[in-house]
């Protein structure tokens, strides 16, 4: 940047920094103040780390603006003012770190009633942030100092910038040794507690989503440290309470034990959802790389979530029946009324037992089993035929259940699931039936078919694959013997005809390199080859060039190269190259043949030469000259093509 090699030595700050009565005001009127700052102007610096300045900026992020100012220009100041005191200059930091008083008021908007102006609360974030940052002990002392300051925190938790506060104090810290005190400190505050109990009905849908948010980041960064920081035996204390049966219980009482309130439920799941998604977190093949110690321990957690899930698989699956009262009871769409909706409820609850089928545990295999939910969830998926969300969790869900391993219980493998979806689900009846009613669907809609069916192919594809292959093939295998043999005969006949007709449509058939060139010609032949091109300087000019350049072309062909060949030779020095080079007879004989070849080359060579050669012409080829156009070459403007 210019200000970074002092290519300005005097700027229009330093002369009102020349001013005796200059202003703060005056200076935030001036669009480059940022940049000075930055760049370590000392006379503005030192302007700026006076008391009464940093005061005033301080005042400027934490009160509200007065409404007589214009709305434009209402938060103009405060906007300035944050960015220069979180402009990471260390006389600014060490100035608003080391005064009490300035702390004392940047921290009092804290404790200001809800709610807070999001836009000074971002301002405050901010400011708080690079002092936890760059001053973390200074801040962390008096953070301890002050009283219930997690408390303070959460009563604003419904403002995202607080959210994120919460989120800097636990990442934004670099000493190690700090953090960790930070962390402690806050667990031993109860901020994951007290979290967990921000997501109850009688809160805002604001405070449920930043609480089930600032959750979610708990876990996900306490697993990422167990991932990267492998040489540390200390756990996460905030992770740890976060997977605690005891917290999980109780966020699900919150859920679960209350009125149906949709916002509560959906939040709440994104935090379990949190809790199972350990596989998924980390760069790929972390996991295999992890110690055993800390692979134990991340199980261990997602079993302990497990166990205070598998109890309430039934108040879920009755919300599949029964949802919560959304705010329309009925809603039109272009597809079609619905009545009721499908809902964000049920559609979290189909990607909570997506998650849970995939860590493949007995108990929740045996109590899904016992309340048929893979059954509810296959009528969702065909009642509400374009919502492809829940199609997606649905074919996920069967997709495992049919590549699943079984368990081995006593010397017994057991496999419940896989065997319900041929029993109780009757799949193989429901997919054939759903797929020929989508037939006369198609017919009477002009072609148009249901939304579920690319999903339905990849189940069924799925299901033909893990008959041939997979640990699972026997007890299909099995499965299909006990149909009848009409039931068979339809099922060959389905996958032998329709399933192979889909397909083969969705098989993408590659086109060979020569028959693309070949087309190509032919076309550019026949579409260009009769159009009256106006032959003026430009065109003339690029006629030449494409006589040059098919010229070239014919060289190579006569020769025998390819494009190919030459751009191997980055890659392969012993290339056919060098030993096809030796083999070429330089002795081009110039008869009748290629004469008419030889004028047009040398014809366009003197056409380029003659572009710089201004040896010899006393013209100015920069003076300015006004354009003129022959009428002869320009298009018949009357004329519209049809």
């Amino acid at each position: 940047m210019f200000w970074k090699f002092n290519i300005l030595t005097n700027t229009h700050i330093d002369s009102l920094l020349e001013k005796e009565d200059v202003t703060l005001h005056e200076l935030m009127d001036e669009d480059d103040i940022l940049q000075e700052c930055k760049a370590q102007n000392r006379k503005l610096i030192e302007f700026l780390v006076l008391p009464e300045n940093m005061e005033a900026m301080v005042n400027m992020i934490t009160t509200e603006p007065s409404e007589d100012v214009e709305e434009k220009v209402r938060f103009k100041y405060p906007n300035t003012a944050c960015e220069l005191l979180t402009s990471d200059v260390s006389q600014i930091n060490d100035k608003l770190a080391g005064d009490e008083d300035l702390v004392d008021k940047l921290y009092s908007f804290l404790e200001s009633e809800a709610p807070l102006n999001p836009l000074l609360a971002s301002f405050f974030s901010k400011v708080m942030g690079i002092l936890i940052t760059r001053k973390s002990e200074m801040i962390f002392e008096y953070l301890k100092g002050r009283k219930d300051f997690v408390g303070s925190l959460l009563n604003h938790i419904g403002t995202s910038a607080i959210m994120d506060l919460l989120l800097r104090l636990i990442t934004c810290i670099e000493t190690l040794s700090t953090r960790r005190a930070v962390i402690e400190w806050l667990n031993e505050q109860k901020v994951v507690e007290r979290l967990v109990a921000s997501i109850v009905p009688e809160k805002d849908e604001d405070i449920h989503c930043n609480a089930a948010q600032s959750l979610c980041d708990i876990v996900r960064l306490g697993r990422e440290q167990i991932m990267q920081q492998q040489d540390s035996s200390d756990p996460d204390p905030l992770l740890i309470t976060m997977e605690l049966e005891e917290t999980v219980s109780q966020l699900l009482c919150n859920m679960l034990d209350t009125n149906k309130n949709e916002s509560v439920l959906v939040n709440g799941l994104f935090v379990i959802h949190t809790l199972l998604e350990v596989r998924r977190q980390g760069p790929e093949g972390s996991t295999d790389q992890m110690s055993q110690i800390d692979t134990d321990r991340l199980s261990q957690g997602v079993n302990s979530v497990l166990t205070a899930i598998t109890p309430r698989l039934k108040d879920f699956h009755n919300l599949l029946l029964d949802p919560p009262k959304q705010r329309f009871s009925a809603m039109p769409t272009s597809a079609g009324h619905l009545d009721p909706p499908l809902g964000n409820t049920r559609l979290q609850i189909a990607k909570l037992i997506t998650a849970l089928i995939s860590t493949n545990t007995h108990l929740v295999n045996i109590e899904l089993t016992n309340l048929n939910t893979v059954h509810v969830l296959l009528d969702l998926y065909f009642k509400y035929i374009w919502n492809n969300f829940l199609h997606t969790q649905v074919e996920q869900c069967l997709s495992t259940i049919l590549t699943n391993v079984p368990i081995d219980i006593d010397g017994n493998r057991q496999h419940p699931l896989l065997a319900q979806l041929f029993s109780g689900c009757k799949l193989i009846e429901r997919l054939i039936n759903e797929w020929e009613d989508n037939d006369v669907y198609e017919g009477k809609e002009n072609g148009k078919r249901k939304g579920f069916m690319g999903h339905l192919t990849k189940i069924a594809n799925c299901l033909v694959n893990a008959r041939e292959k997979g640990d699972n093939c026997d007890i299909i295998k099995e499965k299909f013997s006990e149909l009848s043999e009409e039931e068979r005969e339809k099922w060959e006949k389905f996958v032998s005809n329709s399933l192979a007709d889909v397909n083969k449509k969705n098989t993408i058939e590659f086109v060979s390199t020569d028959a693309v060139i070949t087309s190509s010609s032919e076309d550019d032949d026949s579409d260009f080859k009769d159009i009256p091109f106006p032959q003026d300087t430009a065109m003339q000019q690029a006629f030449s060039d494409y006589q040059l350049q098919q010229m070239t072309s014919t060289f190579i062909d006569q020769f025998g190269f390819n494009e190919d060949e030459f751009a191997e030779q980055e890659d392969r020095i012993d290339a056919p190259f060098n030993e096809r080079i030796s083999s070429i007879d330089f002795n081009i004989k110039a008869d009748e043949e290629n004469t008419a070849n030889t004028a047009m080359f040398e014809q366009a060579c003197n056409q380029k030469i003659q572009q710089f050669d201004d040896n010899d012409s006393d013209e100015d080829i920069w003076e300015e000259k006004p354009l003129t156009y022959d009428k002869n070459s320009l298009p018949n403007m009357n004329h519209r093509p049809v």
